[in-house]
């Protein structure tokens, strides 16, 4: 939790009980279960308004405050249509402050990543294929070449530009095991062309992994650097290759 948002907390609590809120004692289960209560209504109310402040909405912690002590007494200066209207038109502002935010990081990790595409392109081993793959072989192996049909084991690092790691199945200690339809346009082109027992870095532009939306920690419109090692190939020739095991932030599943 930041500084700012335990600021707030401490703000609403002396507020409340400069009204002749009683301070608790915790000495029963009840109190006990009331005050956590209390902590988790504060933790919200808190997240809510450093939300609402950072996208730069401002709020009056007194006024909130006092209306939040006439919620619990059920009474309220305003009427319910009031507060829904009032809270709609907040609602408009935040989501226009944050589709600019979003707009923003969009139009600068497409920038990035189309100068880091020009550069790495130029740089000895790189290949670019037909789609904007760009891919390396670290190490080449002698097995099979998987088919859209197949299943993979794999291991693979995947870094934003700035070397930010997202995920890893060397730090889980476990391969990822999945078929291959249901993978992200670029690795499904990608691990095609490896055989198996291989390394290759594959370096994705945004429309051949997650696009204009980002998955989990990957922003949106980001450029996406793998290393991937293909472990086995499991060629499914009849059997139906509609499963795979998912990893920490999806798996690699196909976001399109």
């Amino acid at each position: 939790m930041k500084m700012f948002k335990k600021t707030l907390i401490a703000s609403v609590a002396a507020l409340v009980l400069g009204s002749n809120a009683m301070a608790a004692d915790l000495t029963n289960d009840l109190e006990r279960e009331s005050y956590a209560l209390g902590a988790s209504v504060g933790n919200y109310m808190s997240n809510q308004v450093y939300t609402q402040t950072e996208l730069g909405a401002e709020v009056n912690m007194d006024v909130l405050v006092a209306g939040f002590v006439d919620a619990l007494k059920n009474q309220s200066e305003i009427s319910e249509e009031e507060v829904v209207d009032l809270l709609n038109k907040r609602l408009e502002f935040l989501n226009a402050k944050r589709d600019a935010q979003v707009a923003k990081l969009q139009a600068e990790n497409k920038a990035a990543g189309e100068a880091y595409l020009i550069e790495n392109k130029l740089k000895d081993g790189v290949t670019v294929t037909d789609s904007g793959l760009q891919y390396e072989v670290l190490t080449m192996g002698n097995g099979d070449k998987p088919k859209p049909e197949d299943v993979v084991t794999f291991n693979f690092v995947g870094k934003l530009l700035d070397g930010t790691e997202f995920e890893s199945t060397y730090t889980m200690n476990k391969p990822a095991r999945m078929a291959m339809m249901t993978l992200i346009d670029g690795w499904q082109e990608g691990l095609q062309l490896m055989p198996e027992g291989s390394t290759f870095r594959f370096t994705l532009p945004p429309a051949l992994a997650y696009g204009s939306e980002g998955a989990g920690a990957i922003p949106p419109e980001s450029t996406l650097v793998f290393d991937i090692e293909l472990v086995k190939v499991e060629v499914q020739k009849d059997k139906p290759a509609g499963m795979g095991m998912g990893m920490g932030m999806g798996g690699m599943g196909s976001g399109h």
